[in-house]
C-alpha cells in the first residue's frame, strides 16, 4: 500500500528547471495527500452495513458471545445473521402465516427507548426472581441442546470451522483501534442453501428480496443491553463479537425456526372462512397501527391488581361466585359445585402461594410435588391410609394408590384387562373418562399403557384433589355430575371408569348414568368398582339391585363381575349395545328414548334429561363402527368423514390430512427448536382453539398431553379429535376455564383472540390465560397483527418476556413467557368473598 512519501527530485541546481521542479513536487504532494485522505475514509462495505444495522437494530439481541444462546431453553435459535440478511430464504409458511399474494412483509417494530423502559420496569419488579431464572435458563439451554440430532451437530461444527477460517481473512480494525469487526460473507451461501431446500419442498415463496423480519427478545439480552447502553464503545465491540456468533449459526436456520420449504396450504381458519384477500389499504393501515402501537403508551394503560378472594391463590371465577351460590334455591343436585360465572369477568391477577417454585418435571412429578405449590394437607390426613397422598418433608408424595387400589394403580389397571381382555389398553381402548378421579392416579398410570384419561372431580371437601392431579402432570378438570350435561360430545369415550366415585347412579330414573351412556361409545365399557359390587350390607345390596334393573333396562350387558384379591375389592364391567334391537324389544319404554330432535352432541350448559339416544346404525354415521386401533387412528381420517366440507373449504378428509401435515411442519420446524421452549420441562399443554387436533397430534412423540379446547362459537370438530385418539372439551373463553390456577406449561392460541374479542374483552381473556399458565410457562399466539400488537402490549405490562415476534402480510406469531411477577395492590372481588 502507498504510504504517502514524496517522490524524489533530481538534486541538480539548474536555474532553468527550479520553478518546474517546485511545481511538480507541489502537484505530487497534493495528489498523494488526496489519495491518503480517501484511503483513510474507506470502510469495508460489510462494516458499514453492520454499523447501520446495529444503530437501527430492532432485534435487540444480546451483545456478547456468552449470551449467544439467548433463547435459554434451547440451542435451536435463529441467528442474527438470518434476521438481518433478508435474502436468506426465511419463509413465513413454516410458521403457518399467510403469504399467498407475496406482498411486502411487515414487522411489529418497537423503539429502543420503549424497550429499555419496559426492561427497566421488568428488572425492578423481577429483581428477586432474576437469579433463580438465570440459573434455570442455563439448565434449560443445556437440556434443550439434546433435542438436536448428532448429524445436525456435526454439520454445525463443520460450518463453524469453515466460517472461523473465513473470518480470519476478513478482520478489520478501525482508526481508533478500539473495535475489531470480524466480517465474513456467507449470505450467498445461506441464500443458496435455503433456495435449494425450497426447491426440494416443491415451492418457492419468493422470500428473497422482501423485508422478512423477525424479532427475538431474551431476558439476558435485555439486561445486557441496559448495561451496554452506558458505554457505546463497549456496545460496538460486543456487538461485533456477537455478530460472529450469530453468523456461525446461520446455516442452522433451515432446520430451526424458519426452514425453507413452506407449507403448501394456508390453514388459518379465519382466512379460509372469510374467503377474501386483504387489500393494500388494509395492510398499510395495519402496518401504521402496528408501528404506532409500539411507541405509544398503550402498555401503560393496564394497571394490574391482585385478586382478593376467599380462595386466595386457588381462585376460580366461575366456581367461586359465592354471591350466586348463597342464593341457590337448592343444592340437592350439587348445584353449588356447578359453574356460576360472574356477570363481568375479573381483570385482576391471582396471587402466588407463598414459597411457590417451578414444578417438578415429569415423570418424577407423578410421585411427588412441592408442598408449597399446593399447600393443602387435609386430603393427606383423610386419605393417607389409602395411599392417595402423604406429606413427606417439603414434598407431597403419591404412592400410586386409591380407595379401590391401595396397593397401586398398575395392578388394578391390569386386573381390569384380565377381567375383560377385549378392553386391550392402548390399542382398542385409547380414550377413557374417569369419574370422581381423586388425585387421578388411575389416569396417571394409564399413560404406561398408552391410554389417555380425562379425569374429573368437583371442587369439594376433598381439598384440591384436581389441583394435585394437574400439578403431578396428569390430565384433569373440575366438573360434577349435577344438573347439566358434561362438556363432551356424544359417543366419544372408549371406556368410562368409576372407582368409589360417590355418584348415586340409580336415583331419579338413572339420569346421571344415562349421561354416561350419552358420552360412551357404542360397544364401549363401563367399569364400576364400588362397594355394592362386592359387599353384602343392606344398603349395598339395595343399590346393587337398583343398578341391575337400571342397566338391564338400558340394554347394557353385564360382561363380568370379578374380585381383585390383592386389594380385596370387586368390579362390575358393563358394555353398551352396538344396535337398537334391544331398545325395540323392551316391554317398557323406561328409561325412554330421546326425541329425534334432541341433539346428543349439544353439551354446553344443556340440562340433563333422563332419556337415551338411539345407536347409529347407518354405516356412514359416526358411532356405527369402532375407530381403528391406536396409533393408526391418529393419522387415518375417520370413516364417517365423507361428503362433508371441512373447516378450510376442502373435502373433510383432505382437509384433515392437510391440517395434520401443516402442524407437523410448524411444530417440527418451528415450535420444537425455535421458540426457546425446553420441551423436556413441558408436560401440560392446552390448545385454546383446536380444530382437528393437528397441533396435539404433531406432539405425539413428546411426553406431553394436550387439552384440546373447541370454543362454543367454532365449528364442532371435537368428535373428530376424539376419533383420532385425542381428547378435549367445549368451552366459552369469555368465561373462566374449569381448572385451578398455574396448571399448564404451554398455552397455544391459533386465531382465537381476534374472534373472541368480538364478544368479550380481550384483557379478561389474557387475565384468564395468566391464571391458567404456570410461572415460566409459555403462551404462543398466532393471529392478525392488530391482535398480536394488543397481546404484546398486555404481556409487557404483565412483565412477561417477549421471546419472539414474527409478522408477515397482516399475520403474526408471538411467543411470550410468563414470569413470577405479581402486583402488590389488591382488588377485592365481592362475588368471591364468603
Amino acid at each position: 500500500m502507498a504510504t504517502g512519501k514524496y517522490s524524489r527530485v533530481d538534486g541538480r541546481k539548474s536555474s532553468s528547471y527550479c520553478s518546474i521542479a517546485t511545481i511538480v513536487v507541489f502537484l505530487i504532494f497534493c495528489l498523494v495527500g488526496i489519495w491518503m485522505f480517501m484511503s483513510s475514509s474507506i470502510v469495508p462495505v460489510k462494516n458499514s452495513e453492520f454499523l447501520s444495522m446495529e444503530t437501527g437494530n430492532e432485534m435487540k439481541q444480546t451483545l456478547s458471545k456468552s449470551v449467544s444462546k439467548q433463547f435459554d431453553d434451547t440451542s435451536g435459535d435463529l441467528s442474527g445473521a438470518e434476521t438481518r440478511e433478508y435474502g436468506s430464504g426465511l419463509s413465513s409458511k413454516e410458521l403457518g402465516i399467510t403469504n399467498e399474494d407475496n406482498s411486502l412483509d411487515t414487522l411489529v417494530v418497537e423503539s429502543n427507548n420503549e424497550e429499555k423502559e419496559s426492561q427497566n420496569s421488568a428488572e425492578k419488579n423481577l429483581g428477586e426472581n432474576h437469579a433463580n431464572e438465570s440459573s434455570d435458563e442455563k439448565t434449560d439451554s443445556e437440556s434443550g441442546q439434546k433435542m438436536l440430532d448428532e448429524d445436525d451437530g456435526k454439520d454445525r461444527e463443520t460450518n463453524s470451522r469453515d466460517r472461523e477460517s473465513n473470518l480470519e481473512t476478513g478482520e478489520a480494525e478501525n482508526e481508533g483501534g478500539e473495535m475489531k469487526n470480524k466480517l465474513h460473507t456467507e449470505s450467498e451461501e445461506s441464500s443458496g442453501e435455503n433456495g435449494s431446500e425450497s426447491a426440494e419442498s416443491g415451492k418457492n415463496y419468493g422470500v428473497d428480496g422482501t423485508a422478512d423480519k423477525l424479532k427475538h427478545v431474551g431476558k439476558e439480552a435485555n439486561l445486557t443491553e441496559e448495561k451496554n447502553g452506558k458505554n457505546q464503545d463497549e456496545h460496538l465491540e460486543l456487538s461485533a463479537d456477537h455478530n460472529i456468533v450469530e453468523s456461525k449459526e446461520n446455516n442452522q436456520a433451515s432446520n430451526e425456526i424458519l426452514p425453507a420449504g413452506a407449507q403448501s396450504e394456508i390453514l388459518t381458519e379465519t382466512t379460509t372462512q372469510n374467503g377474501a384477500w386483504s387489500t393494500q389499504a388494509v395492510e398499510s393501515q395495519n402496518e401504521k397501527k402496528s408501528q404506532q402501537s409500539s411507541t405509544s403508551s398503550k402498555n401503560n394503560d393496564h394497571h394490574w391488581k391482585l385478586c382478593k378472594s376467599t380462595a386466595g391463590p386457588d381462585y376460580i371465577p366461575c366456581l367461586d361466585n359465592w354471591q350466586v351460590i348463597r342464593k341457590l334455591p337448592s343444592t340437592m343436585h350439587y348445584e353449588h359445585r356447578e359453574r356460576h360465572c360472574p356477570d363481568e369477568a375479573p381483570t385482576c391477577l391471582v396471587p402466588l402461594p407463598e414459597g411457590y417454585k417451578r414444578s417438578v418435571k415429569w415423570p418424577k412429578s407423578r410421585d411427588k410435588i412441592w408442598y408449597y405449590n399446593v399447600p393443602h394437607t387435609k386430603l393427606a390426613e383423610v386419605k393417607g391410609h389409602q395411599n392417595w397422598v402423604k406429606v413427606t418433608g417439603e414434598y407431597l408424595t403419591f404412592p400410586g394408590g386409591g380407595t379401590q387400589f391401595v396397593n397401586g394403580a398398575l395392578h388394578y389397571i391390569d386386573f381390569i384387562q384380565e377381567s375383560v381382555p377385549e378392553i386391550a389398553w392402548g390399542k382398542r381402548t385409547r380414550v377413557v373418562l374417569d369419574v370422581g378421579c381423586g388425585v387421578a392416579s388411575f389416569g396417571g398410570y394409564l399413560f404406561e399403557r398408552n391410554v389417555l384419561a380425562m379425569s374429573f372431580a368437583p371442587k369439594d371437601e376433598h381439598e384440591a384433589q384436581v389441583q394435585f392431579a394437574l400439578e403431578r402432570g396428569i390430565p384433569a378438570i373440575l366438573n360434577v355430575m349435577g344438573t347439566k350435561r358434561l362438556p363432551f360430545p356424544s359417543s366419544v369415550f372408549d371406556l368410562v371408569h368409576c372407582a368409589r366415585c360417590r355418584v348415586p347412579w340409580h336415583v331419579e330414573g338413572g339420569k346421571l348414568l344415562l349421561e354416561l351412556n350419552r358420552v360412551l361409545r357404542p360397544g364401549g365399557y363401563f367399569v364400576w368398582s364400588a362397594t355394592p359390587v362386592y359387599r353384602k350390607g343392606p344398603e349395598d345390596v339395595g343399590i346393587w339391585q337398583e343398578m341391575s334393573r337400571l342397566t338391564k333396562s338400558m340394554c347394557w350387558e353385564l360382561v363380568v363381575v370379578k374380585k381383585d384379591k390383592l386389594n380385596n375389592v370387586g368390579a362390575a364391567i358393563y358394555r353398551k349395545p352396538t344396535s337398537n334391537d334391544c331398545y325395540n324389544k323392551r316391554s317398557r319404554n323406561a328409561p325412554p328414548l330421546c326425541e329425534e330432535s334432541d341433539d346428543p352432541n349439544a353439551a354446553w350448559d344443556v340440562p340433563l334429561q333422563a332419556c337415551m339416544h338411539k345407536v347409529p346404525v347407518d354405516s356412514t354415521k359416526r358411532g356405527s363402527f369402532w375407530p381403528g386401533q391406536w396409533p393408526e387412528r391418529l393419522e387415518k381420517p375417520p370413516y364417517w368423514l365423507n361428503s362433508q366440507v371441512g373447516v378450510y373449504g376442502k373435502a373433510a378428509q383432505s382437509d384433515l390430512t392437510a391440517d395434520y401435515s401443516h402442524w407437523k411442519k410448524v411444530v417440527s420446524q418451528s415450535y420444537l427448536s425455535g421458540m426457546g421452549i425446553d420441551w423436556s420441562s413441558v408436560r401440560n399443554v392446552m390448545d385454546m382453539k383446536a380444530v382437528y387436533g393437528g397441533f396435539a397430534a404433531a406432539l405425539k412423540y413428546l411426553k406431553v398431553w394436550v387439552m384440546n379446547v373447541v370454543p362454543i362459537d367454532s365449528p364442532d370438530t371435537l368428535p373428530i379429535i376424539y376419533e383420532r385418539g385425542l381428547f378435549g372439551m367445549y368451552h366459552d373463553w369469555c368465561e373462566s376455564f374449569n381448572t385451578y390456577p398455574r396448571t399448564y406449561d404451554v398455552v397455544h392460541a391459533d386465531h382465537l383472540f381476534s374472534s373472541i374479542k368480538k364478544r368479550c374483552k380481550l384483557v379478561a381473556v389474557i387475565v384468564e390465560v395468566d391464571r391458567i399458565l404456570r410461572p415460566e410457562g409459555k403462551l404462543i399466539v398466532r393471529d392478525n397483527l392488530e391482535t398480536i400488537s394488543e397481546v404484546e402490549s398486555m404481556a409487557k405490562s404483565l412483565q412477561w418476556e417477549i421471546r419472539m415476534i414474527y409478522s408477515k402480510d397482516n399475520e403474526g406469531l408471538l411467543c411470550v413467557r410468563k414470569t413470577f411477577w405479581r402486583p402488590t395492590e389488591e382488588e377485592p372481588i365481592k362475588s368471591a368473598i364468603v
